[in-house]
């Protein structure tokens, strides 16, 4: 086995930061028991592929389970290949309150940080 695969088969495949755990907790502490935030990646957008957080009460049987300091976050079996070696953070800054995908794989994104392009 080489170094590189080594390294990969290390890596987690997504990374929570602990300002997104936070927020997660906070936002889920309004909603029905079970219920958790879902992490998503469609077509579209100003570059191509969109990021989506909802909030659900259930999950897939493939989805990536992370948690971290008590919160969920679900992702789904299509859109982690998009993603893999994300790291998933919250921030407040000037531009307002969001959740922001700091995507290794991407090759541009727009300017709000809400899509990506590969």
């Amino acid at each position: 086995m080489s170094e590189q695969d080594h390294l990969s088969q290390d890596r987690e495949p997504l990374k929570l930061t602990s300002n997104a755990a936070k927020r997660i907790i906070k936002i889920l502490s309004d909603e029905p028991q079970g219920s958790q935030v879902r992490l998503r990646v469609d077509g579209g957008g100003c570059s191509g592929f969109q990021y989506h957080f909802d909030i659900t009460t259930t999950g897939e049987a493939d989805d990536l389970v992370l948690e971290k300091d008590g919160a969920i976050l679900r992702v789904d079996s299509l859109s982690l290949p998009l993603i893999e070696g994300s790291e998933v953070d919250f921030v407040d800054d000037l531009m307002g309150q969001s959740f922001r995908v700091n995507n290794p794989a991407a090759t541009a994104s727009c300017g709000c940080g809400t899509s990506f392009s590969l």
